[in-house]
């Protein structure tokens, strides 16, 4: 009897130790499985070329490729042609040789000699008339087009909507001053800056203009010898960027002194204005961004933070958009939350033997334009 119970009992002892077993077994299974998980999903998010398509265009890298909105314009040498993001012919208008043009996100300006020509998104011609002067260069904004003409020195500055009618002019503004640059801004781009270079002082000097377009001059302010390069719109002020500092101006150019801040060394490269909210302004070290092109680092300034970011590879170019700086490698897209400062590599579905040489730009629903020598590319951005 007694021996019968100690089998008894050695029996339920070694059952129970089996069913440990299988238990543990099973857990470390499950265990197992879940890492296994977590791990693919990082490889469906990390490095995986499947959320992208490389769509090649029929465009080359030195045709002036430049982003129009949601589509892409460049110039064969006799024509300007518009492509969808993704490659499709739109249209093609004939301008003759010799071209130049800027655009907006749904106009586009064009000038030879004195010849200027506007055009809409869908390709139809809205003005078409030859100036009294040569044109040096035009900007196109929501409802004006503004145009320097004249020799290098003492320019005028035409200011026309976009049907072609005269809405303003300044003829003594500029005189013995270089144009360097101009845009429209404001919430309906009403308001119009000027970049001139006093070029008869004993030493460098950089005007700042703001107009109330087709109403009066209504700021100027001297910048100073620091070189300003950049100038944009947001939070109803103007971020003005030297090689020296980041300043702030309001409509009239009146400097709020108590909001620069130091760039020296840093070259502003790329930014992101959301319709509420701070700009996020995208900076890469000078040193960095000569003729060979090869980014390692990247600052971030938007509001009251300023944040640095390494990136995992050598970039040809990087860029801001929402939420998300994107750097751009030869075989991949590194990407990273502004927030986070961490980047995870996305590989770039191209052809066997193709890596990228420069980035062109971005379109607004967030295709990136890649060159790899001559040929362009069209890759849409991972998120």
């Amino acid at each position: 009897m007694q021996s019968r119970n100690r089998s008894y009992y050695t029996d339920r002892s070694s059952a129970q130790k089996r069913k440990a077993q299988r238990i543990r077994i099973w857990v470390l299974t499950g265990i197992v499985l879940v890492v296994l998980g977590i791990i693919f999903l990082m490889l469906q998010n990390v490095g995986s070329s499947t959320e992208m398509t490389a769509i090649r265009l029929t465009c080359l890298s030195s045709q002036a490729v430049t982003p129009f909105g949601n589509n892409v314009l460049y110039y064969d040498g006799v024509s300007i042609h518009c492509l969808s993001s993704n490659g499709a012919i739109r249209w093609s208008y004939t301008v003759g040789s010799d071209a130049s043009f800027a655009c907006s996100d749904t106009h586009i300006a064009i000038w030879i000699g004195n010849q200027l020509y506007f055009v809409d998104q869908n390709g139809h011609p809205t003005y078409n008339e030859a100036l009294s002067g040569n044109i040096q260069f035009a900007r196109v904004g929501k409802q004006y087009v503004a145009v320097v003409l004249g020799s290098d020195t003492s320019p005028e500055l035409s200011v026309k909507d976009l049907q072609g009618s005269q809405i303003d002019e300044e003829t003594e503004a500029f005189k013995n001053t270089f144009m360097l640059d101009m845009g429209f801004f404001g919430d309906n781009g009403e308001n119009l800056w000027t970049l001139a270079m006093d070029i008869y002082g004993t030493t460098m000097n950089t005007m700042l203009n703001t107009f109330q377009v087709g109403k009066m001059n209504t700021g100027v302010v001297s910048l100073g010898e620091k070189p300003a390069y950049s100038i944009l719109f947001e939070n109803k002020r103007l971020r003005v960027f030297t090689t020296q500092q980041l300043l702030t101006f309001d409509y009239k150019a009146v400097q709020d002194t108590n909001d620069t801040r130091l760039v020296y060394g840093w070259e502003h490269i790329g930014t992101f204005i959301p319709e509420r909210g701070d700009a996020a302004m995208l900076l890469a070290p000078t040193t960095q961004t000569g003729s060979n092109k090869s980014l390692s680092d990247l600052r971030v300034i938007q509001g009251n933070n300023d944040r640095r970011y390494t990136l995992p590879g050598p970039c040809v170019g990087a860029d801001v958009v929402n939420n998300s700086i994107y750097g751009f490698s030869s075989r991949y897209i590194f990407r990273s939350d502004i927030a986070t400062q961490r980047f995870y590599p996305y590989a770039i579905p191209l052809p066997e033997g193709e890596n990228v040489t420069a980035y062109l730009g971005m379109t607004k629903d967030n295709h990136a334009l890649l060159a790899c020598g001559e040929t362009v590319y069209s890759v849409n951005l991972p998120e």
